[in-house]
């Protein structure tokens, strides 16, 4: 048998023919497939459409945005300040982030908003890596806070298009958690609030810190949180599954949208902050 470092060539066909399949049922608009082993590249593919609408194909340095494979790199930003000392995993957050300071949890994940009591310990850094701050999520939470949370726009990444952060995780302090930190895995703004930890423990915010002590050392040249001019004509159209037809729908497009401005859709202006005194009450 054929090998590649170790690495069956006939086998590594099917992956071939798996990635082409999907390009081809329409599930994706194009594709790109790497294999590193020992130190050398085993397989590489490209199949598709960068932009299907202009005919432009899919390349291997086409740019990709990288959504929530941006945790694991903020969260190794965070251990990179655990080596240096920075921090500690068991560290609170109230030291760099006082807006988390002195929580409250609902006594119901559905409850009312003012039904809450004192936090048992703080938030610390291991929670946030974790997912387990006990803060509310756009994706799982439903009730009270999720209205509420909507209605101060804590949103995602294309709804905070603009946004200040500091002022979103100030609203996003003005919220209850949900639950205890600790206890409940929650996947939802952890690692956005870790990102803001590392960024004020560094002093030069997470995309300095993120460019200079990662990106740049590891040759990472098209990786950040925009896309600049020159290379937007590698820059892929993004598309969603339609939830009705399964049908690709385009959301994001170079020349139309995010990284540069926000899609139409999204274009909602944040409430005034801070909110009315009485927007939220806290019981013993």
């Amino acid at each position: 048998m054929a090998t590649i470092e170790g690495m069956s060539k006939s086998r590594l066909t099917r992956l071939s023919d798996a990635m082409r399949g999907y390009v081809d049922r329409g599930e994706v608009a194009g594709v790109v497939t790497l294999v590193h082993r020992h130190g050398r590249e085993v397989h590489s593919d490209a199949f598709g459409w960068q932009d299907e609408e202009t005919g432009t194909p899919i390349r291997r340095d086409t740019v990709f945005r990288i959504a929530s494979m941006t945790k694991p790199v903020v969260s190794v930003a965070a251990l990179m300040l655990l080596e240096d000392g920075k921090l500690r995993l068991d560290d609170p957050v109230d030291r760099w982030l006082p807006e988390l300071a002195g929580r409250r949890v609902l006594r119901s994940p559905t409850g009312a908003l003012d039904d809450t009591y004192p936090a048992p310990r703080p938030i610390t850094v291991l929670d946030l890596i974790t997912h387990r701050p006990g803060l509310v999520s756009q994706f799982a939470d439903t009730g009270p806070i999720a209205a509420e949370a909507a209605r101060l726009h804590i949103g995602n990444g294309l709804l905070l298009a603009g946004t200040d952060p500091d002022e979103w995780l100030a609203r996003l302090g003005a919220l209850p958690l949900v639950y205890e930190p600790g206890s409940h895995f929650n996947y939802g703004f952890g690692t956005d609030v870790l990102g803001l930890l590392v960024g004020r423990i560094a002093g030069n915010g997470l995309e300095s810190f993120l460019r200079e002590r990662l990106f740049e050392p590891l040759g990472m040249t098209d990786t950040g949180f925009h896309v600049p001019e020159e290379k937007r004509g590698r820059f892929s159209v993004a598309h969603v599954p339609d939830a009705a037809t399964g049908k690709r729908v385009l959301v994001d497009h170079p020349g139309r949208a995010a990284h540069g401005t926000c899609p139409r859709r999204y274009r909602r202006a944040p409430p005034a902050w801070p909110p009315q005194p009485t927007t939220m009450r806290n019981s013993a």
